[in-house]
């Protein structure tokens, strides 16, 4: 049905019109672009909500009509209404004569509302209540009827709470509560959402998101809108960002959207709830930064330290930082520290060298030049030694020891960084309030800048590799001291022997200090003779080297007084007890003694346990060998060491018998020695016990399995020193290992010189003219008038003061020795003769023109010898002219 000619349209139910043929709609006339149309509602309208039926009372005061909707409602049939009074049929007996009278007003002309309770059956109580609106009418005749409209009073206050509820959710919510049309149009927002942007809630009815939200947000509102109304598919928390009027502070909202639907399940629009998490979201990024500072810290924890080097510490802060807390970083270490000045690494000003020691960045491999104004500028490379500026901040943090913010700047560093520094830190390195050097951070554009939680952070990481950093400069500087220490008290790396060929390994059982208490040494003696030596001492670690560095140098005053093997162990054991002793030697070595027979024996009542154990540290076991290369035999003492291993050629590896004896400090035994010729090309090996015994296998093994090694003697001695190293087990870092290794060649019989003098002057004559015929067969013409001289003075001297027979002797090799033996056991002594004095000069001229001169007993004497060194074609010879002058 149309007006006017209008042709029926469909359309939405928010404007748009639809047929008149829809079932269950309702017709009425509604304005679309200025023209009356008809247009029917879908089931499900309003009136089906609140369930409106209607009926008529005739001018008899009977029904005359009564609806279906009267029939659903009510559950009457119209043959049972229809013709009957009301107030009889449906009225409760106690309220008919109230319903009568009001039924008489109504046919009177007077409208009437009212509850009306009701029954379905006849005689039956009250089922319902109604509220009915009676309208006065009239019929064809002019008579006075009635037309009532009934509603259920039940689901009318069914919909009156639901709209409460309604209402009090929309109007009352804390949360912004809006309602989007189908065209994306709002038609309704609450009180909670006007505040936020501002103005009376109505001001917001047909606006879009893009009306208080920035574009990229809006599009990303509108675009969720429409998939929701399209799909029906609910979206929860999504997050939007905007600005509320009067703010700066970005805020962020959680809005979940859903669609509604009419009673026919037709949408009628989106409704959107939408919460301010901008505080629960920076808590949160505050959770999330605190967490991932306590993860850093905790990292830091556990990798900064674990390496006494300062690169590595430096490298590995660096790896720690980048990129969990910055994108750049660098540290700069001052360089009086790393080169081991002991006055604090910095100057006062903050300008002292620094050398950048570690670099690390997520966004570029190259070198960056710093952020700080005033810095160097450049890049700095690492490994550069560079500084900073008296007025730059960086300078400033050295100076004050206080971490600075450093704001970025706009700046050519080129392309290769990928990015602009927007800020930075300069974090002072401070350990034990020493400013030790200086890490930079750094963040590029896109990250946040740093904050005062990210200073802390950066102060707290900052100081534990400081810490680490200082602690590695100390060991290092300690470990250097303990290095020199070490070297200072073993031989040169090649130690040149007459008649021995010689290599030595030593391998500290504590890797991290290389210092420990073993040794060995080789030391030249009068007559070309070589003392070879190896000892232990109990322990390892730099009290052990102590100890072994007093041991070693009283074995060198010992030896140099050219004593017998067993003289010089036995003078060593009451040097060791004195050393091990509380100033008490010879309790020490009895408590020595004791532990000795027993490896757990008790201490002494009274005796500390730190009295124990530094006596402890001067128990020591050595071996002392002195080596002949004219005779080609040794002799050796032992002190409670592991035997010398002999390897002469085509045999295999011999350990030689020789007595053990006690450790030195233990006292109260005497030593014994032997002598053992040594062939030509044999091997001898001198060694500790840390190369041979080890917890994976007993002594005896690792002896054989040393044999084994060396029986292969075709090696060079380098070699074999190698081999044998590597064919044992040097690697269990249990003990100290010394090994010393000499191959024995003797001098040849054409550069020894020997002869028998008769006890008479003559000889003097005779020993010249046999000094000066060998050394011209030798061909060291520039040494014959020295020698001469020389050797004239020492057979004198035999002459005057000796009695028996007189030897000399005459050896070459590196250098030239002389000797002259005698049977009187009085050793020469050197005086300063007086200037009225005839003699007394003989001993000064021997010490001005030679190299060296000494004396030494012998089984049947003493012999007095000194010592030539060869012609270099470079130094003149002293002129024995001048000499003999300058002793007047």
């Amino acid at each position: 049905m149309s007006s006017g000619g209008a042709e029926p349209a469909q359309a939405d139910g928010q404007g748009g019109v639809e047929g008149p043929g829809d079932p269950g709609g309702h017709p009425h006339v509604r304005e679309l672009h200025g023209a009356p149309v008809w247009q029917s509602s879908r089931p499900g309208s309003i009136y089906d909500y609140i369930r409106v039926a209607s009926f008529s009372l005739g001018p008899d005061g009977r029904i005359d009509q009564w609806s279906e909707r009267a029939e659903h409602l009510l559950g009457i049939p119209a043959r049972y209404a229809i013709g009957k009074d009301p107030i009889e049929a449906f009225v409760p007996s106690e309220l008919r004569e109230t319903g009568r009278r009001k039924v008489s007003e109504i046919l009177d002309g007077r409208e009437w509302t009212g509850l009306v309770p009701y029954r379905r059956e006849e005689g039956g109580p009250a089922d319902g209540l109604a509220e009915i609106y009676v309208m006065p009418s009239q019929n064809e005749e002019g008579e006075r009827a009635a037309v009532c409209v009934v509603v259920d009073v039940r689901a009318l206050r069914g919909i009156e709470t639901d709209l409460a509820a309604s209402q009090a959710v929309f109007g009352q919510s804390p949360m912004g509560f809006t309602l989007f049309g189908t065209n994306l149009k709002l038609l309704r927002v609450n009180e909670r959402f006007a505040t936020v942007f501002g103005g009376p809630a109505s001001k917001y009815r047909g606006r879009t998101p893009h009306d208080f939200l920035p574009r990229p947000e809006a599009e990303r509102m509108t675009a969720a809108l429409a998939r929701v109304l399209e799909t029906g598919e609910p979206v929860t928390e999504m997050q939007v960002v905007g600005l509320a009027p009067g703010e700066e502070e970005r805020r962020r909202w959680s809005v979940s959207l859903y669609r509604l639907h009419g009673a026919s399940g037709r949408p009628i629009g989106v409704a959107a709830l939408a919460a301010d998490v901008t505080g629960r979201r920076r808590a949160e990024r505050e959770a999330a930064n605190a967490r991932r500072n306590l993860a850093l810290l905790n990292e830091a924890g556990a990798r900064i330290g674990n390496s006494l080097d300062l690169e590595t510490t430096a490298r590995t802060l660096l790896d720690v930082a980048v990129p969990q807390f910055c994108d750049l970083a660098s540290v700069d270490l001052y360089q009086g520290l790393l080169a081991g000045d002991e006055a604090p690494p910095g100057m006062s000003d903050g300008s002292a060298e620094l050398r950048r020691v570690a670099f690390a960045s997520a966004v570029s491999d190259a070198p960056f030049g710093d952020a700080a104004e005033g810095g160097p500028g450049g890049p700095v490379a690492v490994g550069a030694v560079h500084r900073y500026p008296f007025n730059s901040p960086c300078a400033g943090a050295l100076r004050t020891a206080q971490a600075q913010i450093v704001p970025g700047r706009e700046s050519d560093d080129g392309p290769e960084l990928g990015a602009v520094v927007h800020s930075t830190l300069a974090v002072p390195m401070v350990a034990r309030d020493t400013v030790v050097g200086l890490v930079q951070f750094s963040r590029t554009k896109g990250s946040e800048p740093f904050g005062e939680r990210d200073t802390a952070l950066a102060v707290e990481l900052a100081a534990r590799a400081a810490v680490c950093i200082d602690n590695a400069r100390l060991y290092r500087r300690e470990h250097e001291r303990a290095l020199i220490l070490q070297r200072s008290l073993l031989p040169p790396g090649d130690p040149e022997a007459a008649g021995l060929d010689i290599a030595c390994r030593y391998l500290p059982g504590t890797t991290a200090t290389e210092v420990g208490g073993d040794w060995f040494d080789v030391i030249e003696l009068p007559g070309h003779r070589t003392a070879l030596v190896v000892g232990d001492v109990m322990g390892r670690g730099l009290r052990a080297a102590v100890a072994m560095g007093e041991l070693r140098t009283a074995v060198r005053t010992l030896a140099l007084l050219d004593l017998e093997p067993a003289e010089v162990l036995s003078a060593l054991d009451e040097i060791a007890r004195g050393l091990g002793g509380n100033g008490d030697g010879r309790s020490t070595a009895r408590a020595a003694r004791s532990r000795s027979g027993s490896a757990r024996g008790a201490l002494e009542p009274g005796r500390s346990a730190a009295a124990a154990d530094l006596s402890e540290v001067y128990l020591a076991t050595c071996v002392y060998a002195v080596y002949d290369p004219v005779t080609r035999r040794a002799t050796f003492a032992n002190a409670g060491h592991l035997p010398p291993v002999l390897v002469e050629e085509g045999e295999d590896a011999l350990l030689l018998d020789v007595p053990p004896g006690m450790p030195l400090g233990v006292g109260g035994e005497p030593f014994e020695e032997i002598e053992v010729e040594l062939p030509d090309g044999a091997l001898l090996a001198l060694y500790t016990d840390g190369l041979v015994e080890s917890r994976d296998h007993p002594l005896d093994e690792g002896l054989e399995a040393f044999r084994a090694a060396l029986s292969d003697a075709g090696r060079t001695l380098e070699d074999a020193c190698d081999h044998v190293l590597g064919a044992l087990d040097t690697s269990h870092g249990e003990d100290d290992i010394a090994l010393l290794m000499a191959r024995v060649h003797g001098l040849p019989k054409e550069a020894v010189g020997d002869w028998s003098l008769a006890p008479e002057p003559r000889s003097v004559a005779r020993a010249r003219e046999l000094a000066r015929e060998q050394l011209l067969d030798w061909g060291l013409q520039d040494l014959v008038d020295t020698t001469e001289l020389l050797v004239s003075e020492l057979v004198t001297n035999a002459l005057r003061h000796g009695h028996g027979e007189i030897r000399l002797r005459l050896l070459l090799d590196r250098t030239l020795v002389c000797e002259v033996w005698d049977a009187d056991l009085a050793q020469p002594r050197r005086r300063r003769a007086r200037d009225t004095d005839e003699g007394g000069r003989g001993l000064q001229l021997v010490g001005l023109l030679s190299q060296g001169w000494g004396s030494r007993r012998t089984p049947r004497g003493k012999t007095v010898w000194f010592e030539l060194a060869l012609p270099d074609g470079e130094s003149a010879a002293p002129d024995p002219t001048e000499a003999l002058l300058s002793l007047f």
